[in-house]
This record gives C-alpha cells, sequence and structure tokens, in this order.
C-alpha cells in the first residue's frame, strides 16, 4: 500500500530546491507516493462566494509557509532510501487528477516570451469542468485538459546551494513538458542521498511553449512510483511515455537546448541499439521531432522525441 503526502506548511517548500531540506516522508525503492499539491500565491485565488472549490491547506501555507525565493509551492521531499549520487531516480507517474474546479492564468509585462509586448497586468480565473475535463475560456472556447505536473525534480547539486523553482537545471524541476503526464516515465540524475523528490506547478492544460508565463495553473495529486536505479547513469534529465523517448536541453540558449536534446538522444538511440553515431544522428534527422518545451523559464526548453518502436533494445537498459 502506497503512502500518501497531504500539503501543508509543513510539507511545503515555496520557491525552491535545496539539498540541505530535510525529507517530509521516506519511502522504500518501488513504493508508490500519492502526493498532493496546491497552486499560486494570494493573489493568484478566486474571490470568496465565485462557487470555487479552494484546498483548504493553500490559506495556511500562504499564512505559514515562508516564500523563501521566487517560484513555485512544492510538496516534499520525499526520500527514497538507499538512493545515492550518481544513481537515477525512475519517476513512474501513475496517475494524475485535478484537486479544484478552477485554474488560473496570468501575463505580466517584462515577462514571458513576447516582454515587451503586453504591457498590462492581467488574472484570469478560468473554470474547470472535472467531469467532462475541459477548461471554459472567457470567450466560450472549451479546451480539452491534460493535467501534469510542471514541475518534477530532485535536490540539486549540493554545491549549488538554495536554487529557485523556477529555472529547469539537471536536477529536472521547471521542466514545464506537457508530455509527462500520467502513464509517463522520467528519469533524473540522483545529486544527494534519499534523491530527495518534490512536484508541484500543476498544469491543467498547456501549450508547448507556454509562451505567457502560465498554463492552466492549478492543483493536483498524483500518484508515482519511485525506484532507484543503479544500473545506468545520467547526467540529464530523460523521459520516455508508452510510445516515445524523450530528451531534453534547457539552456538560455534555444540553440544550445537543441544541441543538448539532439546530443542525448544520439547517446540514447546507440545505447538501446548499438548502432553506430553516424547512423543515430542520421535517424534523428529522418524521424525524430524536435519540440519546444517552453521559452519563459530563464532557462528554455527543447525537447526531441522518438519512436521507441524502431529502436529495439539489445540490452538492459532504458
Amino acid at each position: 500500500m502506497g503512502k500518501t503526502l497531504h500539503a501543508s506548511p509543513e510539507t511545503c517548500a515555496w520557491g525552491y530546491f535545496d539539498t540541505s531540506l530535510p525529507p517530509v516522508l521516506e519511502i522504500e525503492s518501488g513504493d508508490t507516493v500519492t502526493i498532493e499539491t496546491v497552486s499560486g500565491g494570494p493573489d493568484q485565488i478566486p474571490q470568496q462566494g465565485t462557487g470555487f472549490d479552494l484546498p483548504p491547506e493553500l490559506l495556511d501555507i500562504h499564512a505559514r509557509a515562508e516564500r523563501q525565493l521566487p517560484g513555485h509551492i512544492l510538496t516534499g521531499p520525499v526520500a527514497v532510501a538507499g538512493a545515492r549520487p550518481g544513481d537515477v531516480l525512475e519517476v513512474e507517474i501513475l496517475d494524475v487528477q485535478l484537486r479544484q474546479n478552477w485554474g488560473w492564468n496570468i501575463i505580466r509585462p517584462l515577462a514571458g516570451t513576447l516582454p515587451d509586448d503586453f504591457q498590462n497586468s492581467r488574472l484570469e480565473i478560468i473554470p474547470l469542468d472535472l467531469q467532462a475535463m475541459r477548461a471554459r475560456l472567457s470567450w466560450g472556447l472549451e479546451l480539452p485538459l491534460h493535467p501534469f505536473f510542471g514541475v518534477m525534480g530532485v535536490a540539486p547539486p549540493p554545491n549549488w546551494g538554495r536554487i529557485s523553482t523556477i529555472q529547469p537545471r539537471a536536477h529536472g524541476g521547471n521542466l514545464d513538458n506537457k508530455e509527462l503526464g500520467a502513464g509517463a516515465t522520467l528519469y533524473l540524475p540522483v545529486f544527494t542521498e534519499g534523491a530527495l523528490f518534490s512536484c508541484g506547478d500543476g498544469h491543467a492544460a498547456q501549450g508547448d511553449g507556454e509562451v505567457c508565463v502560465t498554463a492552466i495553473e492549478t492543483a493536483l495529486i498524483g500518484t508515482f512510483r519511485l525506484t532507484t536505479r543503479s544500473d545506468f547513469t545520467l547526467t540529464y534529465p530523460r523521459a520516455k511515455t508508452p510510445t516515445h523517448l524523450i530528451t531534453m536541453g534547457m539552456h538560455e540558449d534555444l540553440d544550445r537546448c537543441v544541441e543538448m536534446a539532439l546530443r542525448d538522444m544520439i547517446r540514447w538511440i546507440v545505447q538501446r541499439t548499438g548502432i553506430s553515431r553516424e547512423d543515430a544522428y542520421m535517424l534523428c534527422s529522418l524521424a525524430g521531432d524536435l519540440r519546444i518545451t517552453q521559452t519563459v523559464n530563464g532557462n528554455k526548453g527543447v525537447h526531441m522525441m522518438i519512436e521507441a518502436g524502431m529502436l529495439p533494445l539489445n540490452a538492459a537498459t532504458t
């Protein structure tokens, strides 16, 4: 039976990752954990009496959890017994569910992909139909919902100290990759004892790019199986869905993001199949897809996808 981690001022860190943050829960490798998350600060909640559900712990977190850095409210960290630096944490995303009937989206001057084009701040509270799994936008469009966690990460290297949740890096974090919903698996390099997994930044729907800074931000509950892998190593996050392999690049320069994601996909193809680097490079050109993950987190993101079915395993690997 898996454990459940509820969101509260005692189990949430607001705005940061930090290796020195003690775990709020410990599980064995291969166990499941269900994690509740919340989203947004006091300025991103609907007015009272509007009929929207408010997770009861959200106001308590606002009142009692200190906001250390600009960033997201994360639930965790969860320690995985036996995980050590150099291992890989396998994060199987078994289920993702909405926790409330609304989400929010903001536009801010000097932020987003077009920082100078929109000079007025705007907050939109977006109704969510949890039965039909659709959002109703203010001009009447109904948008299908595909919930996922924008932030999933382990503790960063100890020498980094306390870092904001906004920039995605080698430890994962604010990946904002809409492919990482229920059924996907994320692989993260481990930098500290126990790995220390946290998640948050729930999204009900998002387009590749997340161009205005925010998706439909909302509260989610997710169930994960966390497994320590010592049979291979990683220096950067990877993922897979039931149909595709995914590599990632995060950097201020999109060209560098492309190079990072492509190089890692070539490496992964060679590891899985034993074909040459030249053949893998050619295959990426013929069958791989480069996609812009997000362009708004300081470190931008690009991910590369290729169908796993054309890459039969030649050894025990991912």
